[in-house]
């Protein structure tokens, strides 16, 4: 029960609230549209398009008013499978990004609250973890995840204003950068968005190839398709490539909604320099004054190395830790799936 809130009305407000698989695709949206912190992972169509990926089932939860109709709370998770069969549920684990969106005041928390119940309820058996990466400050629903089950872990972003002409923003750039973006030019990299479904399938192998180098898992190239196919043509998604001697050498692919432009995946050779500060410094470029805010996607976590996040750090961006939270739904199940996977990464 939350903090203020008496047994008569706790009692009375989980009464009047139900929680539905899915909702009204409209007043879905236009409740995350509305939302302050609405992003486009909780929107419908990125439902969608998690449907039509290999591996992927969306998750989509909604608590609403049982008077009103009115949602109170919304949740969308994807459960990720990297092997199929009975192994799916030894591999399986549901990622979130962006925290639960939830209407302000007492009863917006307690209907967080039913809803992680029954989210918990739905993936407990199909899933060894849930990881919700936070895209915002979640203080404020903090209290219901932490008694959901979900513990706290710091993690750091960097978020880049956008809201202001090119000069402002190369000036925030550290030097080093520049330099890099400068040389990629007197190299001849030619950075643009891609102008053909090949260009997809070669972004694809580069941000593919790049994953598997660092032992990390990748999504299907049915993700990638579906949103090139769905998302771009709206100007939700933006794909973008680096070119050397008629050879793709980079890739760089953003989601975009509302004011934020989101750094999604990234992938470049590794033995072709400048390639990143190019395509990064593109991006900034094309959205600068077009958007608000650029998102880095994350820079782990702040006691442990990590390469990209110094990267990241030299473009001048503000330093943010959101962290995460995170709930595994059976600790024998996690053992074994931290040595199958290690197993199946070295096979990969």
């Amino acid at each position: 029960m939350q903090e203020g809130c008496s047994n008569d009305q706790f009692r009375m407000w989980f009464s009047m609230i139900k929680v539905v698989r899915s909702s009204d695709t409209q007043l879905w949206d236009k409740f995350v549209h509305d939302h302050p912190h609405g992003m486009i992972f909780h929107t419908s169509a990125m439902a969608k398009i998690y449907g039509k990926t290999k591996n992927y089932e969306p998750i989509s939860l909604a608590a609403i008013d049982t008077e009103s109709e009115e949602i109170l709370a919304l949740f969308q998770s994807v459960i990720i499978s990297e092997m199929g069969g009975v192994a799916a549920r030894l591999s399986g684990r549901s990622v979130v990004r962006g925290a639960p969106l939830v209407v302000d005041g007492p009863k917006g928390l307690e209907a967080a609250s039913l809803l992680m119940e029954h989210y918990d309820k739905i993936v407990k058996n199909k899933v060894v973890y849930t990881q919700i990466r936070n895209m915002w400050d979640t203080s404020h629903t903090r209290s219901v995840l932490e008694s959901s089950g979900y513990v706290y872990d710091e993690h750091l972003n960097y978020l880049i204003d956008l809201d202001r002409d090119t000069d402002a923003i190369w000036t925030d750039i550290s030097k080093s950068r520049r330099k890099g973006v400068n040389r990629a030019a007197k190299a001849g990299i030619e950075t643009r968005r891609i102008e053909d479904p090949g260009e997809l399938i070669a972004s694809y192998e580069l941000i593919h190839q790049t994953y598997m180098d660092v032992n990390m898992p990748v999504a299907d190239m049915s993700l990638f398709r579906a949103i090139y196919d769905e998302f771009a043509p709206a100007g939700m998604a933006d794909f973008f490539i680096a070119i050397k001697d008629d050879t793709p050498v980079g890739a760089r692919i953003t989601l975009n909604y509302k004011d934020l432009v989101f750094d999604w995946y990234a992938g470049s050779q590794k033995d072709v320099p400048y390639v990143d500060e190019a395509l990064v410094w593109h991006i900034l470029k094309e959205n600068a004054q077009k958007y608000k805010v650029f998102d880095f996607g994350g820079a782990g976590h702040p006691d442990k190395p990590y390469g990209v996040r110094e990267f990241k750090r030299r473009f001048g961006g503000e330093q943010v830790n959101f962290g995460r939270y995170k709930k595994v739904h059976g600790k024998v199940k996690n053992k074994i799936a931290e040595m199958g996977y290690g197993v199946y990464r070295r096979l990969k």
